[in-house]
């Protein structure tokens, strides 16, 4: 991948209002854009759709439900070469990098002046601009 191919590009799209609102709330729910929900619900449909090579039989890692390239599995079994964890504290570890994640990806869209936080709304909104 070169990095021509990781270049963001505006993708649009149109549904009905009602759609819109229950992909809002389940992203709300989920603690992610819109943006970052419909592109993961559409990498995680066209899993299904997509034939895995015998020459490469991970197949293309963003091309998955996972953006970021590693599968949960992956993670799971790094988290776990240092021993034994109970269900919350691999959710924990799990999560960690999500939340810094977010933490950068909030920061970044503040610098470009895409969103800002606002306590009159409620938390983050994005930018007229």
């Amino acid at each position: 991948m070169t990095e021509d191919d990781t270049e963001r590009t505006r993708v649009q799209t149109y549904v009905p209002a009602y759609q819109k609102d229950v992909w809002q709330d389940h992203a709300d729910d989920l603690g992610m854009t819109q943006s970052e929900f419909v592109r993961t619900m559409v990498q995680a449909g066209r899993r299904g759709f997509l034939s895995v090579s015998a020459d490469d039989p991970a197949g293309d890692p963003s091309s998955d439900s996972d953006p970021g390239g590693e599968r949960i599995e992956d993670a799971v079994v790094e988290i776990l070469q240092d021993g034994p964890l109970d269900w919350d504290q691999l959710v924990e570890r799990l999560t960690a990098d999500v939340e810094d994640r977010l933490d950068d990806a909030l920061a970044s869209l503040q610098d470009e002046n895409r969103l800002r936080y606002s306590g009159r709304d409620g938390g983050y909104v994005l930018t007229d601009e």
